[in-house]
């Protein structure tokens, strides 16, 4: 039987897909697809035996305790956020401290990319989630909001928008102050409407934030079915050092410097340079060595009222991964 594997194609994915990474035990049968289909297929229909699944959502679900998939410390995604703060320009909005007592939209409040902003904006700005008020909606045209019901404190202002609206047009039209989404609204391209990028600078902003805090954040983690684990114990296992390999594998063609393998140049460079900032390892797998990320992460949803209680980084992924590492 092939074991279904559902996740985004990357560089950490497609050698699995294209067998370029073989596994030795299992067959793979890879469905590549945008992170918000996935999350809402895995969320709602569990339709996948592996999933690529939000950190949000999954440390949401493990806190309610009704998840249907146990995670791995594999993370296929992971990115700073600086670049998805973006303003009226009009609105005297200088840093995200400026925000407080502000309305700000969000594609949806689990929603990973959003939790890494709002305890950015907390940590460093001294602004938390219930000083906020906040707009759940789609983006550049109108959708279908969250993935999957959260139940928040009371106390917290976060409405979904109107059926037919979408946070572009809050946006523009004033009715907003700013979004905090991983992708671009349309207006940000648009000279006639006065919406940019909070940071100016979004690399140096994000070299500071990583020489600061040494995190990389985490966006997504592997995750399998706890129904196939009776009959396959050893898969949690096998999945991490096979997307290990998979991820060494790219990173090694990527710095082959006879022909570029990937159409920029600079990237040795820029690998020596993060990979000095990570400690060595540029995207580490493991729980141990994420172990203060993940725990950031679990004190920002709780913060938030996303996840119900604080929970252990360890709960979220199958013990027989506990101890492991890759290079």
């Amino acid at each position: 039987m092939k074991l279904s594997i559902a996740c985004v194609a990357t560089d950490r994915s497609r050698p699995i897909s294209n067998g370029d990474v073989t596994s030795d035990k299992y067959e793979f049968d890879v469905h590549f697809g945008e992170p918000e289909e996935l999350f809402r297929i895995a969320l709602q229909e569990a339709r996948y035996d592996i999933t690529e699944l939000s950190m949000g959502s999954h440390i949401t679900k493990t806190a309610r305790g009704d998840s249907q998939y146990i995670g791995i410390p594999v993370f296929p995604s992971r990115a700073f956020r600086h670049s998805g703060i973006f303003i009226r320009s009009d609105k005297n909005i200088k840093s995200l401290a400026d925000l407080k007592g502000l309305r700000v939209g969000v594609p949806e409040f689990q929603q990973t990319a959003g939790i890494w902003l709002r305890g950015l904006m907390a940590d460093e700005y001294g602004v938390k989630s219930d000083d906020v008020s906040w707009r759940v909606g789609s983006l550049n045209a109108p959708g279908p909001g969250e993935r999957m019901k959260i139940a928040l404190p009371e106390h917290m202002d976060v409405h979904s928008i109107k059926q037919g609206e979408y946070l572009d047009q809050l946006i523009t039209e004033g009715e907003i102050d700013a979004i905090f989404s991983p992708r671009e609204p349309n207006s940000l391209l648009d000279p006639k409407v006065p919406v940019k990028r909070l940071f100016d600078d979004v690399p140096a902003a994000e070299r500071a934030y990583c020489q600061k805090t040494g995190f990389f954040p985490i966006m997504h983690c592997l995750a399998v079915k706890k129904t196939l684990l009776e009959e396959y114990p050893d898969l949690p296992e096998h999945l991490f050092k096979l997307f290990a390999k998979a991820k060494k594998f790219s990173l090694d063609e990527m710095l082959l410097g006879n022909v570029l393998r990937v159409s920029l140049p600079w990237l040795k460079e820029l690998h020596t340079e993060f990979a000095s900032l990570m400690g060595g390892n540029p995207w580490p797998y493991g729980l141990s060595v994420n172990q203060a990320e993940i725990s950031a992460l679990i004190r920002y949803a709780v913060m938030d009222g996303i996840a119900v209680k604080e929970i252990e980084p360890s709960e979220l992924f199958h013990p027989n991964t506990h101890g492991l590492m890759d290079y």
